[in-house]
């Protein structure tokens, strides 16, 4: 299997290009691969690397919601006499949606299948994945994260981030499309909507976006940032987590 990436191959990455060190808070590591195209953000912010800020309500924020949706590869396969028939199947890929988490209290953990850290929307830390969609065939979201826009005075920083668990290591060709939506909808025109599509066969983490606490509002910041592994990621973000080296069950 060749994901997860061993955790100390990970930090010897973050670590090989210390001239580009990451700029994200108190990051130790080394930046990742930042992607170019930015025509697939849309509508809050126009790039990666842009942020923007809400104000609260007076009665506090709602329910925000995360959401990751893809589809199964498909891919042309020969067949029969001399590979003469061609057929078209479905190549899967298990893509899991996660975020780090810092709460204003010092609190800092993760969210994600992989481990069954699926969180508590009513209690600490406030914030819960749907749990573990592994073919990307449901319909709408194929995973999704709520968190507590009631208790967001007690979240301080969410960095959200997808990864390929298992499958095609190309994010142009899965196509995942992650929408960020402080109404608590998927389907509104004020949502933050982001499309990984790196052409790459090494980099399976990506930090899509962080939504952050300032003064009790929320700051979104667009990243499309690209790591060899959580190890990295963590690194480069500075949430300083341990890590382990395993597979799912």
């Amino acid at each position: 299997m060749a994901r997860p990436t061993s955790s100390s191959d990970a930090l010897s990455k973050a670590s090989e290009s210390q001239a580009n060190v990451s700029t994200h808070g108190d990051a130790i590591g080394a930046a990742g691969v930042k992607e170019t195209n930015i025509k697939d953000i849309q509508d809050l912010l126009d790039k990666n690397g842009e942020s923007g800020l809400i104000s609260p309500p007076a009665d506090g924020f709602n329910k925000i919601h995360v959401g990751l949706a893809w589809n199964n590869i498909i891919v042309e396969k020969s067949s029969g006499f001399m590979g003469l028939i061609k057929k078209m199947t479905k190549q899967g890929v298990d893509l899991d949606l996660g975020c780090f988490f810092e709460l204003t209290d010092g609190t800092r953990g993760v969210l994600q299948p992989f481990g069954n850290l699926f969180g508590n929307y009513d209690q600490m830390p406030f914030m819960q994945l749907s749990g573990d969609e592994r073919t990307g065939d449901s319909k709408g979201d194929d995973e999704s994260m709520a968190i507590n826009g009631q208790k967001w005075s007690k979240i301080k920083r969410v960095l959200v981030y997808a990864y390929i668990y298992e499958g095609a290591n190309d994010w142009s060709q899965i196509k995942p499309e992650i929408t960020v939506n402080l109404n608590g909808k998927k389907d509104n025109n004020d949502a933050l909507v982001i499309r990984p599509g790196l052409k790459t066969n090494d980099l399976t983490v990506c930090a899509v976006a962080s939504i952050n606490n300032v003064k009790n509002g929320i700051q979104l910041v667009t990243h499309g940032e690209y790591f060899h592994s959580h190890a990295a990621m963590d690194r480069a973000f500075g949430f300083g987590l341990k890590w382990e080296d395993g597979a799912k069950d």
